[in-house]
């Protein structure tokens, strides 16, 4: 009898977030980080800027709309992690491990101001971000399988996991800076992943 009208405030807040966080994505890539302010966001999604502001200041933003999308694509391959076969050679397993990262270089490269924006306010710490909490042990976790089914061991796996997440993570960020392009970083994180799985077979 009593949580209806609370179910109700709480799916009103949520419709309300999300009506800002599309609206403040939209006018990010259409008038740039810097250039939208406020009010536009609250004009153009239909709500005062208290709202906006209750949401999150700018940074905020964007940095859930970056989580929110990051988030979705683990979400959407949660129930698909492959055969669960060995790779049959080497090629097969940099392959699989490279389709991890795909999605989040491709979306990244897609706006080089918004990437840039999103990697100061990470590395400033001024606003936290589930991509080195949760969803950097949820990739990390994905590469890790990938590499134990190419015949790495337990140890080896996680560590070599960890080494091609934060290869990804840096060159992820120098790819925002505008010093590397979109298909250098992917050249170069390939090089990483070749070189992890191949030391194993060398050491064996």
């Amino acid at each position: 009898m009593f949580s209806e009208p609370v179910q109700s405030r709480a799916e009103r807040r949520e419709s309300s977030r999300q009506k800002v966080l599309s609206s403040a994505e939209r006018l990010f890539r259409e008038q740039g980080f810097e250039s939208t302010t406020v009010r536009q966001i609250a004009v153009d999604a239909g709500v005062s800027a208290g709202t906006v502001m209750a949401v999150g200041d700018k940074g905020t933003l964007l940095v859930s709309i970056f989580d929110g999308w990051i988030e979705a694509v683990h979400t959407a391959r949660s129930s698909d992690h492959g055969t669960g076969e060995p790779p049959r050679v080497l090629t097969d397993a940099v392959n699989e491990a490279m389709a991890l990262f795909e999605p989040f270089v491709t979306y990244f490269a897609r706006n080089r101001e918004l990437s840039r924006e999103y990697a100061a306010i990470i590395v400033r710490g001024s606003h936290e971000s589930e991509i080195f909490q949760n969803l950097a042990l949820t990739l990390i976790a994905e590469v890790q399988e990938v590499l134990a089914r190419s015949g790495l061991g337990a140890d080896e796996a996680g560590s070599g996991a960890r080494l091609v997440y934060f290869s990804y993570l840096g060159l992820l960020m120098t790819a925002a800076n505008g010093a590397l392009d979109e298909q250098a970083a992917a050249a170069q994180l390939r090089d990483v992943v070749t070189f992890v799985i191949s030391k194993s077979g060398e050491e064996e």
